[in-house]
């Protein structure tokens, strides 16, 4: 009896209950979360006029889309969207202003706001205004290093090799005397030669870019600056300094000496982020010996930059170098004390000993 009862168990499919019991109950299928697309306006600063609207759009509109003339006025702005992307929007609305010529804030007198910016994260909810102002033609960092550096090397050589015009016609093309003359062209042709080649082949040169009439200013400084020193150290009637070939010699050694530690720092500055990474770090002293004044100073490049001129002044003993290495060192001065109050805000863990220029000074 007991075999026909588990028989007919077994007929009536109660272990195949179980079975089927014991399989899990498929999840049902999440719903999609919802997407809140912002609208954006954008301002002209001076004008307060509307230039364009990145609205949001019902779905039945994306089909319009294709039609000319909608694209540039109307469109989804995700919350994801950078301010890049935003700007992207603009230039196809108006080709002429390109997104390195667009300066976009969130206040008229505000700080332009960051292209690596999302919308999200600003303190805009999900109707942002933007005021925009044109920053005029650009030119991009690498375009104005190599003007700035390429200007003075030339002008320093025609006052070298004194071309007609530029002292009495009987010095025409004659050489001077004096070796530390030519040991001063051979400094300042190095100076600008190694700063041509970091801007090629060392320095990571951001995206970033320079209003054109910038230029103008910052070349017009150099290149001056440049004929200046180079009119009187090249001049007929230069003499030679006062403590003659020692003075030469110090100040030739210190030149050269901070010109090897201006490049280690470049060198290390670039090894500190490989590229493509997001990684930030602060810059630290490597076994490089010319890198451990990082442990007292933020910006040694600028350091090793201002001892070169000084050693270069000593060397020529010319009061255009004296002047214009001062000039030099209260701007480099201010971009110090700059990236070091960057390094200090972004950094809990930056060295407290460190100075922006100068060690335990400025």
């Amino acid at each position: 009896m007991d075999v026909l009862a588990l028989e007919a168990k077994n007929v009536n499919g109660s272990e195949p209950e179980k079975k089927s019991s014991s399989r899990p109950r498929p999840k049902p299928p999440k719903k999609p979360k919802r997407i809140v697309y912002f609208e954006v306006e954008i301002v002209d600063v001076k004008t307060k006029e509307k230039l364009l609207l990145l609205d949001k759009v019902l779905w039945f509109l994306v089909a319009l889309w294709q039609t000319p003339g909608w694209l540039p006025c109307i469109c989804l702005v995700e919350p994801t969207a950078t301010i890049l992307d935003i700007k992207a929007l603009v230039h196809k609305s108006y080709p002429k202003w390109y997104p390195a010529r667009q300066s976009l804030r969130l206040d008229p007198k505000a700080k332009c706001v960051r292209d690596e910016e999302v919308l999200q994260t600003l303190p805009v909810g999900t109707t942002a205004s933007f005021y925009f102002s044109d920053l005029g033609p650009q030119l991009t960092w690498g375009t104005v290093f190599l003007a700035e550096c390429a200007g003075p090397l030339l002008i320093y050589l025609m006052f070298y090799f004194r071309l007609p015009f530029i002292y009495a016609p009987k010095y025409d093309f004659t050489a001077s005397k004096n070796w530390v003359v030519h040991s001063a062209c051979i400094c300042h042709s190095l100076h600008y030669i190694k700063r041509i080649l970091e801007t090629l082949f060392v320095h990571r040169i951001s995206h970033g870019t320079m209003p054109l009439r910038n230029i103008f200013k910052n070349c017009g400084f150099y290149w001056s600056a440049a004929a200046w020193m180079a009119y009187y150290i090249n001049h007929p009637l230069y003499t030679p300094p006062l403590y003659g070939q020692q003075q030469v010699n110090v100040g030739l050694y210190v030149f050269l000496f901070c010109q090897l530690g201006n490049l280690s720092i470049h060198v290390a500055l670039r090894n500190l982020k490989q590229p493509g990474s997001k990684v930030k770090k602060f810059p630290y002293p490597t076994k490089n010996p010319f890198t451990w004044i990082f442990w007292l100073v933020s910006c040694p490049n600028y350091t090793y930059e201002v001892g070169s001129w000084l050693g270069f002044g000593v060397m020529t003993q010319c009061l255009p170098v004296a002047l214009f290495t001062l000039a030099a060192f209260a701007q480099m001065s201010v971009w110090a004390r700059g990236k070091h109050r960057s390094y200090v805000k972004e950094f809990k863990d930056y060295p407290t000993l460190r100075s922006p220029i100068l060690p335990f000074i400025l």
